[in-house]
C-alpha cells in the first residue's frame, strides 16, 4: 500500500484549485466574517454600528473576528482622538477585492430563497 505524503496537512496530489478554496475558507471561516465584510462593503462602520447590524454577534466575538480580518489584511481599524475615543473599521483595498464575490453570493442566495419558496408553495398546493 502506497503511503500518502502530506505537507501542511494537505495531500501533495491535491489540485491547486481545491487548495486555493481551502485557503480562502480558512480566512473566511466562521459564522460571522462574511457578514462583517458584507456590512463593511456598504461603508465604514464603528464598532457599535457593526454590533447592531450583525444580528446575534457578541462584542467579544465581533472584536475577535475584526482582529482576525485585520491580521489578514481585509479590514483596517482607525482610532480617532475624540472623547470618547471613536474606532472605525473599513475594508482595505485588498478586502474590497471580495466585493464581487459577496454580490454573487447575495444574488445566488436571493435566487435560492425564491426557488425554495416556490417549491414550498407548490408542495402546499399539491399536498
Amino acid at each position: 500500500m502506497k503511503k500518502k505524503v502530506f505537507i501542511d496537512q494537505k495531500p501533495l496530489h491535491c489540485p491547486s484549485q481545491l487548495r486555493a478554496i481551502h485557503d480562502t475558507m480558512d480566512i473566511l471561516s466562521g459564522k460571522w466574517k462574511i457578514t462583517i465584510i458584507g456590512c463593511l462593503a456598504f461603508g465604514d462602520k464603528r464598532f457599535m454600528d457593526l454590533m447592531r447590524e450583525v444580528k446575534g454577534i457578541g462584542s467579544k466575538m465581533l472584536s475577535k473576528e475584526l482582529h482576525e480580518l485585520e491580521i489578514n489584511g481585509l479590514v483596517s481599524r482607525s482610532v480617532q482622538p475624540t472623547k470618547p475615543v471613536t474606532v472605525e473599521y473599513a475594508l482595505t483595498a485588498y478586502g474590497e477585492t471580495l466585493r464581487p464575490i459577496l454580490w454573487e453570493m447575495a444574488d445566488w442566495g436571493q435566487h435560492h430563497r425564491l426557488k425554495v419558496k416556490a417549491s414550498f408553495n407548490g408542495e402546499i398546493r399539491n399536498g
